[in-house]
Formats: structure tokens, C-alpha cells, sequence
């Protein structure tokens, strides 16, 4: 997870670049924050389908075989 002072600096940089622009180094450490964001929220996401089970009106499990598949690589590690 990202601390709350990367996200700040996240905003921080991203208000700076609409108001005046960036340097080529915060250019970089934006790129980079916002890389290390991103793999954060996948990482997030992808967790959230672990542990997803989808039932129909009827009370069926239809969880897709995608999510399936997952939850069994996810059992065997």
C-alpha cells in the first residue's frame, strides 16, 4: 500500500504540472509514483476477484471460469 505521503506528493506534482510544469527529475519521480500507484490498485483489484463468488438470482454460483481459475492458482501458492 502507498503512504499517504506518496499520494500527497502524487498531488503535490500533479498540481505543479498544470500550474507551471515540471522538471525533467519530477517529471521522472511523477512517472514513477504513479507506476508504483497503479501496481498498487491492480494489486487491489486482482485481490478482490480471490475471494468473488457470483450467485444468480436463483441461488447458482456463476462465478466465471476466469475468476475460478484464479482462486485456484490463488490456493495452490
Amino acid at each position: 500500500m502507498l503512504s499517504k505521503e506518496k499520494i500527497a506528493r502524487i498531488n503535490e506534482l500533479a498540481n505543479k504540472s498544470k500550474k507551471e510544469g515540471l522538471t525533467e527529475k519530477e517529471k521522472e519521480e511523477q512517472k514513477e509514483l504513479r507506476e508504483a500507484y497503479l501496481k498498487n490498485v491492480r494489486s487491489s483489484f486482482k485481490n478482490q476477484f480471490k475471494s468473488m463468488t457470483v450467485i444468480d438470482p436463483e441461488g447458482n454460483d456463476v462465478t466465471p471460469q476466469k475468476v475460478r481459475d484464479l482462486q485456484d492458482r490463488n490456493k495452490k501458492h
